[in-house]
């Protein structure tokens, strides 16, 4: 299984539990209970009638990939082997060619355009890899093995038809249910779909305008400031104590001063004292070691990885959009 297959939905879906106990009844007796919570929640009979004549059991369903992949040995290994130089050329392209959406964007959600297109080129290689599985049959599925979580998700998916005009044979994902390039899940596409190209409609599998703009208000809700990047590699002593670390322990650039860290080329950290930060080694004291900021942790929520966090900011930098004179 390629890195693109492994959709990333623990954040921006939900905490999907593991236990999976099956429905009593038949599949088509659970479908007519998930039809009745639908009308109850609003759904219009059309769309109902038209979305559950198309709904089948979907065996291949499965929340299995939806686990963070373990990290090869270390950071070293881990960046080169999910991010390449053609990745990197291809998000300078679109950076240049989509100039003018992404400028508008940057400005609309206040997020810097280069973390737009790295969350996008880590998530599906810039739209080229997504799933085609019918959401619906998925969705329906795995709530009837168990999945408790699901069957909220395929009432957000019915909500979806029923707002966007949209057919159930357009509704396309993995086999998590997870949706188009950015694997949203249904429920994470009503909280966070935008509308990037202006037509009325939230389309994340065709337009690119949509996803970007996706992307943008996701972040933007996360907390984003683009005032500030996502942190610096740094220098850390190994006397700092492991309560210190990680992104839940937050200090003062002077505090990690006095405590011995230093930027990678030894010299004083910032003299800001409007920010506060956290120090993480996700490879151990031997490892890397980051100051990271708030928006770093925008996107570890994206997905709960640090690698994943770091290999996102990697991308932004060698994107680096604009680039740099």
């Amino acid at each position: 299984m390629d890195r693109f297959s492994l959709v990333f939905i623990s954040l921006l879906g939900v905490a999907l539990p593991n236990v999976c106990v099956a429905t009593e009844g038949s599949f088509e007796q659970y479908l007519d209970i998930l039809k009745q919570d639908a009308a109850t929640q609003g759904i219009d009979q059309l769309t109902l009638d038209k979305a559950f004549s198309q709904i089948k059991l979907f065996k291949k369903a499965s929340n299995d990939d939806k686990a963070i992949p373990k990290p090869p040995q270390d950071l070293e290994h881990y960046i080169p082997r999910i991010i390449n130089e053609e990745m990197v050329v291809k998000g300078r392209v679109l950076a240049e060619e989509y100039r003018p959406l992404l400028l508008g964007l940057g400005k609309q959600y206040r997020v810097q355009p280069r973390f737009i297109l790295a969350l996008w080129g880590l998530e599906s290689d810039f739209g080229n890899q997504q799933g085609s599985y019918p959401v619906l049959s998925v969705t329906a599925s795995l709530a009837y093995e168990g999945q408790e979580a699901y069957h909220n998700e395929f009432i957000s998916a019915l909500k979806i038809l029923a707002s966007q005009s949209l057919e159930s044979n357009e509704l396309k994902g993995s086999s998590t249910g997870a949706m188009g390039p950015l694997g949203l899940m249904p429920s994470a596409y009503l909280q966070y779909g935008s509308d990037g190209d202006g037509d009325g409609k939230v389309d994340i599998w065709n337009s690119f305008a949509d996803g970007l703009a996706s992307v943008a208000n996701y972040l933007q809700q996360a907390g984003w400031d683009d005032t500030q990047t996502w942190g610096r590699q740094v220098k850390a002593p190994e006397s700092i104590e492991n309560d210190q670390l990680g992104v839940g322990y937050q200090a003062s650039f002077s505090h990690w001063q006095q405590l011995g860290v230093r930027r990678y080329d030894g010299s004083d950290l910032p003299g800001r004292t409007d920010m506060q930060v956290s120090l993480i080694m996700p490879d151990g004291k031997r490892g890397r070691h980051y100051l990271v900021y708030q928006n770093y942790r925008a996107l570890r929520s994206w997905q709960d990885s640090d690698y994943f966090a770091l290999a996102a900011a990697y991308l932004s930098e060698r994107i680096k959009y604009p680039p740099s004179n």
